[in-house]
């Protein structure tokens, strides 16, 4: 197995629409030209953006949190160019970004050092071979202050193995839930 560079990611979103949209540089200033958190292609990763949907994570209602009986009602949806997270919470997004994993890949994603010298750390999250969809990404903020998460910036960056082998039973092969997903997705059983 080794680890993809950005040729071969280059390759694989535009003959194969493993990414899309795809940036095929480093983005770093926004259109008007301030500085933004840094997205695209970088040496041997990608970094995702998060869109502007957001599910926040509200204890209104207390109760247990159960990934087996999720209460829905334990997040707020908003859409905005911002998040703000409260103090020692969480809240989900989605990328922009839509994957599709070729079937000898495996992808894991990673939080940004940006966002983690700020004590936001974004949750270790595996995308199978065939997986395809907007990854669901999670923001911790272990702080004891609110913390803000920026939409259409990156915020986490996905690193790609390439088997010498295809797998003999993908994502998609085993019917995995969370396949083909869109917008953020609660956890399901």
């Amino acid at each position: 197995m080794s680890i993809k560079s950005d040729k071969w990611m280059r390759r694989m979103a535009e003959d194969h629409g493993m990414i899309e949209p795809y940036e095929p540089g480093q983005v770093r200033h926004a259109p008007d030209g301030h500085r933004i958190v840094s997205y695209g292609t970088s040496s041997y990763g990608y970094d995702v953006r998060c869109a502007n949907e957001f599910k926040i994570f509200t204890n209104v209602h207390s109760t247990i949190v159960d990934p087996k009986n999720f209460d829905e009602n334990s997040f707020v949806d908003i859409q905005s160019d911002v998040c703000i997270i409260p103090p020692n919470s969480f809240a989900l997004a989605r990328t922009v970004e839509y994957f599709r994993i070729p079937r000898n890949v495996l992808t894991v994603c990673l939080g940004k050092s940006t966002y983690a010298r700020c004590g936001i750390i974004v949750n270790v999250t595996p995308l199978e071979p065939e997986w395809e969809g907007h990854v669901t990404l999670e923001f911790s903020n272990t702080t004891p202050l609110p913390a803000k998460i920026y939409a259409n910036e990156g915020v986490a960056q996905m690193l790609f193995f390439e088997s010498d082998e295809v797998c003999e039973t993908s994502y998609k092969d085993r019917g995995g839930k969370y396949q083909g997903q869109t917008g953020v997705t609660l956890p399901k059983t």
